[in-house]
C-alpha cells in the first residue's frame, strides 16, 4: 500500500485547505518543522518557519532577543511577524511553542488559516529538545520540569486548534498521513 504523502500530487492545497495557510503549533520539539517543511511540498505550498522569520526581521537569534529584551519584546515582535505570514497567502507556517497562546494570534490562524496542533509526549520533547541549542525557556534550570510545566500551560489552549496530530509516532510519512487524512476530512466535510 502507497502511504497518503508519497502518492500525493502538488498542486492539491487550494482543494484541502480552500486557499487558507496552514499553521502548526505545539511546544519545541514536536516537530513542527520538519514535518512543515514535508507537508509544504506535498501541498505545493512555500513554507516559512516563523522563528526564522523573527530572526530576520530582528537581525538578531531568538536567543538574543530574549537576552537582550526579554521575553515580552519577542513575543510582541512574534505577534507582528505571524501577522504579516498570514496576510501574505497560502502557505506552511511552523509558529514557536508560544506563539498561539496570543489570543490576537489564535483569532487570526483561525480566519485565515487551518491550525494543526501537533502534540507529542514528555519523553519524546525532552529527547528532541536535548538535540538542539538555541532555546531560551530551556536554558536555565531543568529542561524536563520546564517542558512540563509548559505542557500544563500550553496544552489546553494548543487543544483549539483544528486539527491535532499525535507526534509520538516519530516517522514523518505516517504523521504526514494523518495531516492529509484530517484536512482530506474537512475538505469533504464542505461539500455541499
Amino acid at each position: 500500500m502507497t502511504s497518503t504523502a508519497s502518492s500525493a500530487s502538488t498542486g492539491r492545497a487550494l482543494p484541502l485547505t480552500s486557499g487558507k495557510s496552514v499553521v502548526l503549533v505545539g511546544l519545541m520539539g514536536a516537530g513542527k518543522s520538519s514535518v512543515g517543511r514535508r507537508l509544504a511540498k506535498i501541498l505545493d505550498l512555500p513554507f516559512v518557519d516563523a522563528d526564522e522569520e523573527i530572526e530576520r526581521a530582528a537581525g538578531c537569534s531568538i536567543e538574543d532577543i530574549f537576552r537582550l529584551y526579554g521575553e515580552p519584546a519577542f513575543r510582541d515582535g512574534e505577534e507582528r511577524v505571524i501577522a504579516r505570514l498570514l496576510e501574505s497567502g497560502p502557505q506552511v507556517l511552523a509558529t514557536g511553542g508560544g506563539a498561539f497562546m496570543n489570543s490576537r494570534t489564535r483569532e487570526r490562524i483561525r480566519e485565515r488559516a487551518i491550525s494543526i496542533w501537533l502534540r507529542a509526549d514528555l519523553d519524546l520533547l525532552v529527547r528532541r529538545t536535548a538535540r538542539r541549542g538555541g532555546r531560551p525557556l530551556l536554558a536555565h534550570g531543568d529542561p524536563r520540569a520546564t517542558l512540563e510545566r509548559l505542557m500544563a500551560e500550553r496544552y489546553p489552549v494548543y487543544a483549539e486548534a483544528d486539527m491535532t496530530v499525535d507526534t509520538t509516532d516519530e516517522n514523518i510519512e505516517r504523521m504526514i498521513d494523518r495531516i492529509l487524512a484530517g484536512l482530506h476530512e474537512r475538505a469533504e466535510k464542505r461539500v455541499p
